[in-house]
């Protein structure tokens, strides 16, 4: 049986990210995110990553090649526009924002207006544990007329880091792993 997962912002080959997650280097990062990628994905899963292959560079595309299963890529910031065309030859589709089985994935987390359309938004971006529940913002940008925001506990931050480096399902967003990551950040 095929698992659909996600995990974004892997920026392989990225030297200062590296550092920050308690790296020696890119490369013993990537070693890293390669080797738990595997561990946890199969061939046949499908997994989205969600913006920031690289930091703007396309130099260490091919080690997705090195990763088990269907890639598809959710552009984030440092995703070049024009290393598409390249990125294409290693992954297995692009694009802006999905749909997924109604949750919205981006690569930057949505407003909080826009996502009660949504049952979540599975997001990358920050680097650090999401504290978009917290934020209060609706009333200030609703339109006349419009209902308050629900609770904003539909945000999921998929950053690599947080997620021990381990593609997580939508079943384990919603459970205990993921709960349980977070706990520990």
């Amino acid at each position: 049986m095929s698992v659909v997962r996600f995990i974004g912002c892997l920026h392989l080959g990225h030297a200062s990210i590296a550092r920050h997650r308690g790296f020696d280097n890119a490369e013993e990062h990537d070693e890293h995110l390669i080797k738990k990628w595997n561990l946890m994905v199969s061939k046949r899963d499908t997994t989205y990553i969600v913006g920031d292959v690289t930091m703007e560079k396309s130099l260490d595309y091919y080690k997705l090649d090195q990763l088990n299963g269907r890639k598809i890529v959710v552009l984030g910031n440092h995703d070049r526009h024009q290393n598409v065309k390249e990125l294409l030859l290693y992954v297995d589709g692009i694009a802006g924002a999905v749909d997924y089985k109604g949750f919205i994935i981006t690569h930057v987390p949505i407003h909080p207006n826009e996502v009660q359309f949504y049952r979540g938004n599975i997001h990358a971006h920050i680097h650090h544990v999401n504290k978009l529940e917290e934020v209060v913002v609706s009333s200030a940008y609703m339109d006349e007329g419009s209902k308050p925001a629900p609770t904003l506990d539909k945000y999921f931050n998929v950053d690599a880091h947080l997620i021990d480096y381990l593609p997580i399902s939508i079943d384990e967003l919603k459970g205990k792993r993921y709960t349980n990551i977070l706990k520990q950040q």
